[in-house]
């Protein structure tokens, strides 16, 4: 097991972890969670032993082989292949020896190191290393290619197939499912469902995290607390904890005003003066329950868009690419406000290329994209965070854009993507990857656009900001277009996909869980606005009566569903009460917060009953 005793953990001034302590069992897969900037890195490179504890104690297992996923860009004139091998640091010492056996004829030795080689699993280490490449991504004419010829991106994904390539006791993962598109994603969470060591992993990917972890460590307040099940289950158990505590501030706080009361009102009287100090001590020595702060520092928030086109934007045979070369071709589509459009595809099947020519970015190789007379485009891509002013404050690229509006309408807009204080003043140049994403999307929701284009918006960003941006767009009244390889981000925020793939844009008419672009699995698909007659035909011979039958249960799970809205609403009104709080009856408070999660959980089920039976109407 790993063993965390009293730990304390800093980072230059800033103190990280403040006598933490949790035990790690072994075979655990655990999810690392925390707001950006809170430590995690600080963590896995203290369990590398690259950090030193102030104070505290890190025990692992002895003799623990540790395998970590490194962030760097690598640069290697190595061929893809060797450079995954290289990851099985025993592998490559035995083959060293045995090239200098061989060297100096030395017969013995190297039935000894033939044998170690086996034992390693040498013989069929070279295959296992063009499974991971196959695997992540990599075509068979990759694997022989050197590193430097390969984008960041990829080269990322040939750091995680070294990492995954060296055996070991605990792995250690730092966002993985960057630069992977979804089906890669796929293939790594069942990769990770087998691994048998301990796991540990940073991810701000919370379908990825359902997938594959069975616990979550939660860093916050310089604290680490260990929750059994995956994140759904932790967000629900980290609710309950707030709403109690919450509940036991509010009372502390009334019992410390009628302590200090008394204390105020017989402080002078001499007849009263020892019970008066009495009640000081006992306010010195009262345990203080910290107040519950905000758990999400985001709040976003769309504005309507004025006036809309209908429609905002249609192409018509548009193909794209780059040089004489087209990547996409005799696309026809159009979107309206309202439409919500999520692009599946692989990684280069053409999805960055259709937002860049809808926002013009790219010019048409042939055929026309027409904008509405009211179309307003924000466009969100990873390279317009390079293109950012780093000399300039995040208040002053919004001014730029918006020179009428005041000081303070600029800097309480900005406080709800967590720059406040000094920090919206501030040059932008220090500013994280995640940071100067938020700014990013800060500047899009400014200039209130009616068609949003956003490709993979979800980069560098944490969890409660992808949560923040997720209930944001499900407000979004204009057209949505994105790209991203967070499935709960395109699950809760469009209601459509297009498939991206061999040239040509199609409608996808499975869901996100369908889609599994094997050539002999592929759903059925028709291009975005075309009248298939057959189709249609088809659906309209679907069973009346069972569409029926739908309709009447989603009519009662709606009725269920307002119920619970009101039980919910009475008892959130109930918990506010005050004079709960000052009750004699003490079990009162946990039945009731108990029951508040219960109903919350019942109305949770409802909504994804309520989806899969919307699922199964016929359009």
């Amino acid at each position: 097991m790993i063993r965390l005793h009293q730990i304390t953990l800093q980072r230059g001034i800033q103190r990280l972890l403040d006598t933490a302590t949790v035990t790690l069992q072994p075979r655990r897969k655990i999810a690392l969670v925390g707001r950006n900037g809170c430590g995690k890195s600080s963590l896995f490179a203290l369990l590398q032993d690259q950090l030193t504890l102030e104070a505290g104690e890190l025990t692992l297992p002895a003799g623990c082989r540790i395998a970590h996923m490194a962030q760097e860009i690598a640069h290697s004139d190595r061929t893809a292949l060797d450079f995954v091998l290289d990851g099985h640091t025993a592998l490559r010492e035995i083959q060293a020896r045995i090239a200098a056996a061989e060297a100096a004829d030395e017969t013995m030795q190297l039935g000894e190191l033939y044998a170690e080689l086996e034992a390693q699993g040498g013989y069929h280490a070279e295959s296992q290393a063009a499974e991971l490449l196959h695997g992540l991504g990599f075509a068979a004419t990759d694997q022989h290619r050197p590193v430097t010829e390969f984008s960041g991106g990829w080269r990322i994904r040939l750091n995680l197939a070294q990492a995954l390539m060296r055996p070991s006791d605990l792995l250690l993962l730092d966002e993985p499912t960057n630069h992977l598109d979804l089906d890669t994603i796929a293939w790594l969470e069942r990769r990770l469902q087998q691994y048998p060591g301990t796991l540990i992993c940073i991810s701000h990917d919370r379908d990825f995290i359902d997938q594959v972890a069975d616990s979550i460590l939660h860093l916050t307040g310089q604290q680490l607390h260990l929750y059994s099940g995956h994140y759904t289950d932790f967000e629900r158990q980290r609710a309950a904890q707030i709403a109690s505590q919450q509940a036991r501030y509010a009372q502390q706080q009334q019992q410390i005003r009628q302590i200090q009361g008394f204390i105020d009102r017989f402080r002078a009287k001499a007849s009263k003066a020892k019970q008066a100090q009495s009640r000081l001590k006992q306010l010195a020595n009262l345990e203080q329950v910290a107040q519950v702060q905000a758990d999400s520092p985001f709040r976003l928030q769309f504005l309507p868009p004025e006036p809309l086109s209908q429609p905002l934007l249609s192409a018509q045979d548009l193909q794209l690419g780059y040089t004489d070369q087209p990547v996409l071709r005799q696309v026809h589509l159009s979107l309206l406000p309202g439409d919500r459009i999520g692009l599946l595809g692989v990684n280069g099947a053409g999805k960055s290329t259709l937002i860049q020519g809808l926002t013009g970015a790219l010019a048409p190789q042939a055929g026309s994209v027409t904008h509405g007379e009211h179309c307003r485009i924000g466009y969100f891509a990873q390279h317009q965070l390079e293109a950012l002013d780093t000399d300039a404050s995040a208040l002053v690229h919004l001014q730029r854009t918006k020179p009428a509006a005041s000081e303070a309408q600029i800097r309480q807009f900005l406080g709800g993507f967590d720059f406040r204080g000094d920090q919206a003043l501030a040059p932008i140049a220090p500013f994280s990857g995640g940071e100067k994403a938020r700014l990013a999307l800060a500047l899009i929701v400014w200039q209130q656009p009616n068609l949003l284009l956003l490709d993979e918006p979800t980069n560098h960003l944490d969890l409660e900001m992808r949560s923040a941006l997720t209930l944001a767009l499900q407000s979004f009244t204009g057209a949505l277009v994105v790209v991203s390889h967070d499935r709960h981000l395109l699950r809760h925020s469009v209601d459509q996909y297009w498939l991206v793939a061999d040239g040509q844009v199609s409608e996808f008419r499975g869901t996100l869980d369908e889609y599994e672009p094997r050539p002999s699995t592929r759903p059925t698909t028709r291009q975005p606005g075309s009248h298939h007659k057959k189709q249609q035909r088809q659906q309209t011979a679907t069973s009346r009566k069972a569409q029926a039958g739908i309709q009447r249960k989603i009519q009662q799970v709606e009725h269920r569903m307002e119920q619970l809205d009101t039980e919910l609403h009475t008892l959130a009104n109930e918990l506010s009460d005050p004079a709960l709080y000052a009750a004699n009856d003490k079990a009162k408070l946990p039945e009731l917060t108990q029951r508040q999660t219960q109903l919350q959980r019942d109305r949770d089920a409802l909504d994804d009953d309520w989806l899969q039976l919307h699922e199964q109407l016929t359009p």
